[in-house]
């Protein structure tokens, strides 16, 4: 099993939180879904979801039920959750989860877009930890600053989250249509450095993950590291949207990042 880690995020967390930014190996899926899918929502057997799901939270150390994820719908909206969330068709549509409870573990699934794992402390030393799922949509949208708020509104003070953004489709395999930056610098003129010009015509690459770093600096967070893994060109270890679309596949694998504070 191959899982993602960031020194400086791993020496934040310390044993209290345990994380990981989980790849696509070490699971049970076969063919395109090869091997450790966690997407519910994609067409691989179910049973095998669901095995790879309880691979995970065994090597994150919770009960194979107790990991919460969303109906992730590319939004901006985070939910504080005290309990877990259901995993079925009923679970809430959203992209984002904080939370205070320990035990609890928390994780979004990508397959490009951004994971984004956060960790802060309240006054009086208690953990809170949070989880995003940061696409483009989601992350010009403002998931990234409401999953920052609700942390605050748990008691985390903003001077003391730290995020860390996952394996994610890098710049040099992001190419966009011109006009997509459209948006990006009418909210932020200075969103403009996060284009660069293509090799073809009309088409830029574009920056995600710095991107992310620098909405969420921009709420006040500090500390942001970057894992610097292109999941499109990580075959290996990543799954990829992109890649799959470029091949004519038809589906495609999510991986899942989680984390949880320790019982």
């Amino acid at each position: 099993m191959k899982v993602f880690k960031e020194d400086g995020f791993a020496k934040a967390c310390g044993a209290i939180i345990s994380y990981g930014f989980y790849g696509r190996t070490g699971g049970v899926s076969t063919g395109l879904y090869t091997s450790l899918n966690c997407g519910t929502g994609s067409q691989d057997n179910q049973n095998h979801v669901a095995q790879n799901r309880s691979i995970i939270a065994k090597n994150l150390g919770v009960a194979d039920d107790n990991i919460s994820t969303v109906w992730q719908c590319h939004s901006a909206t985070c939910l504080s959750i005290k309990s877990d969330v259901s995993q079925g068709e009923d679970r809430p549509r959203a992209d984002a989860l904080v939370t205070d409870v320990a035990g609890l573990a928390i994780g979004v699934l990508t397959a490009d877009c951004g994971p984004v794992l956060f960790r802060g402390e309240k006054p009086s030393g208690a953990p809170v930890v949070g989880a995003a799922h940061a696409g483009w949509g989601g992350a010009l949208g403002g998931v990234l600053e409401d999953t920052v708020s609700k942390m605050q509104t748990l008691g985390a003070g903003v001077e003391t989250i730290t995020a860390c953004v996952g394996p994610c489709i890098m710049q040099a395999s992001y190419e966009v249509m011109d006009d997509f930056m459209r948006p990006f610098v009418m909210k932020h003129e200075e969103a403009e450095r996060f284009f660069m010009v293509g090799q073809k015509e009309g088409r830029l690459m574009f920056d995600l993950p710095g991107y992310i770093a620098f909405r969420l600096s921009a709420c006040g967070v500090k500390t942001v590291r970057l894992m610097g893994v292109d999941t499109y060109r990580d075959e290996q270890n990543c799954f990829s949207y992109r890649r799959a679309t470029h091949r004519g596949e038809g589906s495609y694998g999510r991986q899942m990042s989680c984390i949880v504070i320790n019982p």
